[in-house]
């Protein structure tokens, strides 16, 4: 068994298969609004349904959302490499990310993607540290139909992320 440290190549191997869902988290306090691409999300109960996301603290997302009362998640498609990168790609303390992009005001004051093919608002439960990101417990208010089928066919993976460099980079420790 080989041992895991900061820096583990045993750990980098496990974490490089990793192919998971790509989500663009919105979030809206008083006058400020803000989103981002966010990798770190999941459904995390089934009875009753609720899904945690994790928002990065160096990231002006993370700054609202955290006096957000609800936040609205994102599905993209495998297509929608643009919209992914305006949102991974550019930081909301340098660029309105919403100007140019096709969006509403939605459910509980949220903002919601117009070219989303799928998204839920979910009211914020609880917070949760985990080093250099927050997660958020979110319980679904409502959602939208899906729109089938996807651009590109499939979600918007990790994989389909290569290339993006991020608005906010993470630190090192």
């Amino acid at each position: 068994m080989q041992q895991v440290s900061a820096q583990g190549s045993a750990m980098d191997d496990f974490l490089d298969r990793l192919d998971y869902p790509m989500y663009v988290v919105t979030a809206v306090a008083g006058q400020q609004r803000a989103g981002c691409l966010v990798g770190f999300a999941s459904q995390c109960s089934m009875v009753p349904v609720r899904f945690m996301v994790w928002l990065s603290t160096a990231n002006r997302t993370y700054r609202v959302a955290r006096s957000a009362d609800v936040l609205a998640v994102h599905q993209l498609g495998r297509a929608q490499y643009d919209l992914a990168e305006h949102f991974g790609g550019l930081t909301g303390d340098d660029v309105d990310k919403f100007a140019g992009i096709r969006c509403h005001e939605g459910p509980a004051g949220t903002v919601l993607l117009d070219d989303a093919p799928a998204w839920f608002v979910g009211r914020v439960e609880g917070h949760l540290e985990g080093g250099d990101h927050v997660g958020f417990l979110l319980s679904p208010l409502e959602a939208s139909d899906a729109q089938l089928p996807l651009p590109g066919g499939e979600l918007f993976r990790l994989s389909d992320s290569e290339g993006i460099e991020a608005g906010h980079p993470v630190q090192d420790a």
